[in-house]
């Protein structure tokens, strides 16, 4: 992470200044009526006020316009200067919102708010932030980036019938920190639309932004959601925003990422969710991160590093990362064969019951060279009585991979082996049948929940928490004959096995698990097919989009 003193001003600022075709197109979405009094917290180079003039939509009672950077405040004043009611400010927003937030209101706030980690905001700059999200039933978050606290703040400020406008990053969808930011918006707002792009609109930072249009309309009863995505910018020429309906939004911290599926597909997928045919991952048992070593590199050793400090009294049996995992079984064969391969497959754990001038003179000199490696140094270790010992090492059931590309593997533990925290740790609850378990998530309806449940990121990685991993539905099988079972097994662990397409798989378990077995009618598995490759392809674009 950079240090405040070595970032650049731009960064510090957040100033990565709009394109012409996403203000022009934003200030087109607005309704005139609320073209009265309009407020641009963060105006940059005054883009968003020139679409305004240029449009014809100038505000009729004025504009304040915030800007933070003199000479841009200054550009900005010189330019619209034949406009009386137009109000530059050369401040930060946060501190005229300490002054005027609870007086000032507005028909319109847009514009593109700066992107500033918490890190790099001032003291004063934090304890507004901090007094923003507090006061409106947020807590405070040192993950969290200025463009939130700006938000809330906007939100605050917006008048009844008022439309607010902002390019903000796309991890709005369904990161943790923004949790309470989408239950504040879904409180505060009656309409939210949302466009997204495959393809980066600020390829300098590579991050990922979404145009956001809320509204605060008294005609409308129920919050509502509607999200677009479109290729690029240039799919902004001709694009109708009212080319789709809105879709109920819940009040609950749930990603919005669920809402690039259709209404049927969403009320499909809330439909299994209740039907007794089906339970959730979490209800099979504890759902755990892996080890938390501290340092994988140092306690994930190969075969040649565990002789050369006659560490195989004290190793244990590893899977240590998604490439080890070669089936849906992790057998004794399977771990001989990532040793025998030079892979990192067994895990150094020390023993708690033998002081430190016990230990054989190989494995002081393995903590010795720990040491110079500096590895007692980094927090997790710093903060142990010893700093080489890991605690909460247990031998899981079964573990499910934590990130993922095409699809998230879950694999049984078949040689008492253990995992890092690249994986997550199973401990099925008693009378859960391991094998029964292991078959009910291989079929296109637990895909698709396990992509909604999810996360995606900018290289395309679908990454799954435990508490994520636990929401995923998964059809119960506790009375299928166990000939019928193993016969699937088989088919999947071939498929995985040898590295063939997963829907191969899928199109055997569906027919013969959900449609013959459970009686579920083969064109809500088709449905589920397609959520899943839908919200499949979506975050796969993302790794061709940086």
């Amino acid at each position: 992470m950079k240090r405040k003193e070595n970032a650049s001003s731009q960064k510090l600022l957040g100033a990565y200044y709009t394109p012409k075709i996403i203000a022009e197109t934003m200030v087109s979405w607005v309704r005139e009526e609320c073209f009265n009094n309009v407020l641009e917290p963060s105006c940059g180079d005054g883009v968003f006020l020139e679409c305004m003039e240029m449009s014809g939509h100038w505000p009729v009672q004025g504009i304040d316009a915030i800007e933070i950077e003199n000479e841009a405040a200054e550009k900005v004043e010189r330019r619209f200067a034949a406009h009386d009611n137009c109000n530059v400010v050369n401040g930060d927003f946060f501190a005229f919102y300490h002054e005027n937030g609870q007086r000032n209101t507005y028909s319109l706030i847009i514009g593109n708010p700066p992107y500033i980690r918490y890190q790099y905001l001032t003291a004063m700059q934090r304890g507004i932030l901090s007094e923003i999200l507090v006061t409106h039933g947020m807590k405070e978050n040192k993950l969290i980036n200025a463009w939130v606290a700006f938000m809330v703040a906007c939100v605050q400020m917006l008048a009844d019938n008022g439309t607010i406008a902002f390019v903000i990053p796309a991890e709005i969808l369904q990161v943790a920190f923004a949790e309470e930011l989408r239950l504040f918006l879904a409180r505060h707002l009656t309409t939210i639309t949302l466009v997204t792009f495959k393809k980066l609109v600020f390829p300098e930072i590579e991050q990922e932004v979404l145009l956001f249009i809320g509204e605060k309309r008294r005609d409308y009863e129920q919050t509502s959601i509607r999200i677009y995505e479109l290729e690029d910018l240039d799919a902004l020429h001709g694009f109708d925003i009212n080319a789709q309906e809105f879709q109920p939004l819940g009040h609950v911290k749930e990603k919005w990422t669920r809402y690039f599926i259709t209404s049927e597909e969403a009320g499909l997928l809330r439909d299994l969710s209740h039907d007794k045919r089906f339970c959730q991952f979490r209800d099979l048992g504890l759902i755990n991160v892996g080890i938390t070593t501290g340092d994988n590199n140092f306690f994930s050793v190969t075969e040649e590093i565990a002789e050369r400090y006659e560490l195989e009294s004290v190793v244990l049996p590893l899977i240590g990362r998604s490439a080890h995992a070669h089936s849906i079984f992790f057998t004794s064969e399977d771990w001989q064969h990532n040793v025998k391969a030079g892979k990192k497959a067994q895990l150094v754990y020390f023993p708690d019951s033998v002081s430190y001038q016990d230990y054989p003179e190989k494995h002081k000199e393995y903590i010795l060279l720990g040491e110079e490696n500096k590895i007692n140094e980094g927090y997790k270790c710093s903060i142990r009585d010893r700093w080489y010992i890991i605690p909460s090492v247990w031998v899981p059931d079964a573990f499910f991979l934590r990130r993922n590309n095409f699809y998230p593997k879950f694999v049984l533990n078949q040689c008492n082996a253990v995992s890092t925290d690249t994986m997550h740790r199973i401990k099925f609850n008693n009378g859960v049948i391991p094998e029964n378990a292991l078959l009910s998530y291989y079929n296109s309806i637990a895909f698709a929940f396990t992509e909604i449940c999810g996360r995606s990121y900018g290289g395309g990685v679908l990454e799954i928490l435990p508490g994520e991993m636990g929401n995923i539905v998964l059809p119960k099988i506790e009375s299928i004959d166990c000939v019928l079972r193993k016969r699937l097994l088989r088919v999947i662990d071939d498929v995985v096995r040898n590295d063939k397409d997963i829907e191969v798989a899928l199109n055997y378990i569906d027919a013969e698990l959900l449609v013959r077995f459970l009686k579920i009618p083969a064109d809500l598995c088709v449905m589920c097919r397609n959520i899943w490759k839908k919200m499949q392809s979506r975050r796969l674009n993302r790794e061709h989009a940086v």
